[in-house]
């Protein structure tokens, strides 16, 4: 593959974003591409947004993916998924976590969450899927993996053997936290969209 391609993840403190890229970075690594990687953690500790930038190919340059050129939009939540949308390429994967968590303005009573993002978003891009990562954590035993649940379903996109996603799972998490990650990796790249 000489094209790179440019994943934009993007989500809330506290989600595993950062975790998430590491795991796709890894695993692009071990399958024999040229990975770069940035990421930006705002106010993380306090669920400000955090952005990540993971780009792979035959040879890459730079780790800063250039607004529009998004080939995938990694998104954790749906708010979230909104500030992004001018960063994307003309064709891009949309891949959104189906999670609201509501920021300050909200819970305060000054603004109201759009209850309609899902529809703006099929409307508009024909590779966008919905994605209930904290369905599918739940479904493997633990909630918490809510972000490799997710990664799970984005492995679909690329023609990485699957041994080579466990094996970056494996690396990047805990011995205790391993086989309910590889569980929830496993139930999110078998959903079907």
């Amino acid at each position: 593959m000489d094209k790179v391609t440019n994943i934009l993840m993007a989500g809330v403190g506290g989600q595993g974003v950062i975790l998430a890229s590491e795991i796709v970075s890894e695993a692009m690594m071990k399958a024999g591409y040229d990975v770069k990687k940035s990421e930006v953690h705002g106010m993380a500790q306090r669920g400000g947004s955090v952005t990540t930038h993971v780009r792979f190919g035959k040879k890459v340059y730079s780790p800063l993916i250039k607004d529009g050129e998004v080939d995938i939009l990694f998104s954790f939540e749906l708010l979230e998924t909104m500030r992004y949308l001018d960063t994307l390429s003309d064709n891009p994967v949309v891949l959104v976590n189906y999670q609201k968590i509501l920021p300050p303005s909200v819970t305060l009573g000054k603004d109201a969450y759009p209850g309609n993002i899902p529809n703006l978003l099929a409307a508009k891009y024909p590779r966008f899927e919905l994605v209930d990562a904290v369905g599918i954590a739940k479904q493997a035993g633990n909630s918490k993996a809510v972000n490799v649940a997710f990664v799970g379903s984005l492995s679909r996109f690329f023609d990485v053997p699957e041994l080579v996603w466990h094996e970056a799972i494996t690396a990047m998490l805990p011995p205790k936290l391993v086989e309910v990650n590889l569980k929830a990796f496993a139930l999110g790249r078998e959903q079907k969209y």
